[in-house]
């Protein structure tokens, strides 16, 4: 089983490691290998999804880019997606050029940045399951249906979460379906819209659903892989981005009712339950590092820090009572950041006192965790006019974290732009560092046709160096800018792509 499962990982490499200059995905296998030699038996299948999950960890070797940039992993730039436009995190001493590029809307197609790489490495994993697995069903007798339906359920919903991250991201981009298998593939695709892609990952999430199990019966696996409630969190996310509210509810009412997930009351041993050691009743799906596969935030945010969270996130956001220290919101210092130092903690602390040494740097990456879900909730209930319930979730957290008085606002529930405001900044409070400010807030500001604009700009001014504060506000006026560009290799090797029309 062992020896089956390295061989398959072996192959999955291959996947990467084969360049050519058609091949802008660099997704080429050598022919035949994956369907002649594999894909016989369920463990076949079940050494694929492994593969899957490894590929979320750890980014697989592949040839550099012409750029000859830096292969981030996943989680990375998830993070860094989710976060370096924002406001809560600054330039550290060790930032790239293009990071800090990027912190300044000063974005070009050269910045390595912008690859989507690290993404369709892994859909194209995904991409294969889909279309492999149910042929084994021919050849293994022991394969049942059911088992099947569950594989694919996972790749299925994996494919979707990276696919409405290069949405939200890039706005535009291709929408491959199908599994590269042979060097005579079409690699000249053109970008599907941000609204197609959203139709492909709720219809992709539908069918997950569908497949889904609800327990795998081992609790590292329910917050490692991919559950039916996993996918609802996911599926309110992408709801509130299509503006289809009573469906957002739906899905997160879903996760809140399954009596599977519940807030843990803050405590000394808070911050070490759902982050140090992770799983936590809180947990719904995380990026599961140990200390015999690292996570990657040591070196970025301690050792040789490429960000640091902002001067203002411990005043602003978490609130400080001068007039009494102990009056402390403990999500703030020694959670998510250190006081003075400006260190994100996050992901390398043990407790709210001392760090995990280097070999034990094994914090997870939280892709959703049940708070999230139930502000993903608030904000769909705001929409449909339900402030009153919308402020009922948000008094619950902040009961039960012991959120403090200053930061307490006292809201008109029938003031939808209020009641917003009010998640947005409790979702800043409790999903700190978690990759997903910008995106909170990209969200909010463009509804209704970019209502409310100047939530996005607003943000981006406060790190923005005083000289580059017009030019920010100017650029952010094009909602073209609010997306990545599409890097520039990928324009050279696939010429069906068009440039995002504000990088022209």
């Amino acid at each position: 089983m062992r020896t089956k499962i390295n061989a398959l990982l072996t192959i999955l490499l291959i996947f990467v490691t084969t360049v050519s200059c058609n091949d802008y995905l660099d997704l080429r296998p050598e022919d035949g290998i994956v369907r002649d030699e594999f894909w016989k038996t369920k463990e076949d299948i079940q050494a694929a999804v492994v593969g899957i999950y490894s590929s979320l960890l750890k980014s697989p070797p592949v040839v550099k880019v012409p750029t000859g940039g830096t292969d981030y992993t996943l989680s990375e730039t998830l993070f860094m997606f989710g976060e370096f436009r924002a406001d809560m995190v600054s330039p550290g001493g060790n930032v790239t050029p293009d990071q800090r590029d990027i912190t300044t809307s000063n974005i070009l197609s050269s910045n390595d940045l912008t690859s989507w790489a690290v993404f369709y490495r892994v859909i194209n994993y995904c991409n294969t399951v889909i279309e492999l697995a149910p042929g084994v069903l021919k050849t293994d007798p022991t394969l049942t249906q059911k088992q099947l339906d569950n594989y694919l359920s996972e790749a299925l919903a994996i494919r979707a979460y990276l696919y409405f991250t290069l949405a939200r991201t890039f706005k535009d981009a291709p929408l491959k379906l199908t599994a590269t298998l042979s060097d005579t593939d079409n690699f000249q695709l053109a970008s599907s819209t941000q609204n197609q892609i959203f139709e492909q990952v709720a219809k992709d999430l539908e069918l997950a659903e569908k497949y889904a199990v609800s327990s795998y019966g081992n609790t590292a696996y329910d917050k490692g892989r991919v559950t039916v409630y996993a996918i609802n969190a996911m599926q309110a996310d992408l709801y509130l981005w299509m503006e289809k509210y009573p469906d957002a509810l739906a899905a997160a009412t879903k996760v809140t009712n399954s009596g599977r997930f519940a807030l843990i009351p803050m405590s000394g041993s808070w911050f070490s339950r759902v982050f140090a050691q992770g799983n936590s009743s809180e947990s719904i799906f995380e990026f599961q590092f140990s200390t015999t596969n690292l996570n990657p935030f040591y070196d970025m945010l301690f050792q040789r820090p490429e960000f640091v969270a902002s001067q203002t996130v411990l005043e602003d956001v978490f609130g400080v009572d001068f007039a009494d220290a102990n009056n402390v919101d403990k999500r703030g210092d020694r959670c998510s950041l250190i006081a003075g130092t400006n260190e994100i903690y996050k992901f390398t602390g043990l407790n709210n006192s001392e760090r995990k040494s280097l070999q034990e740097a094994d914090t997870h990456w939280f892709v959703y965790r049940y708070a999230d879900v139930l502000l993903l909730k608030a904000e769909a209930l705001a929409e449909m006019g339900q402030g009153d319930e919308a402020l009922k979730i948000i008094k619950e957290i902040r009961d039960t974290r012991g959120a403090i008085k200053l930061t307490e606002q006292v809201v008109d529930p029938t003031n939808k732009a209020d009641v917003i405001d009010y998640i947005l900044a409790e979702r800043a409070r409790e999903l700190a560092f978690e990759g997903k400010r910008w995106f909170d807030v990209l969200r909010n500001a463009r509804k209704n046709n970019y209502e409310r604009k100047e939530l996005l700009i607003n943000m981006a001014l406060v790190n923005a160096p005083a000289d580059q504060q017009q030019s920010i506000m100017a650029k952010l006026q094009d909602p073209n800018s609010h997306y990545l560009p599409i890097n520039e290799y990928d324009l050279y090797t696939n010429k069906a792509l068009v440039q995002n029309p504000f990088y022209k």
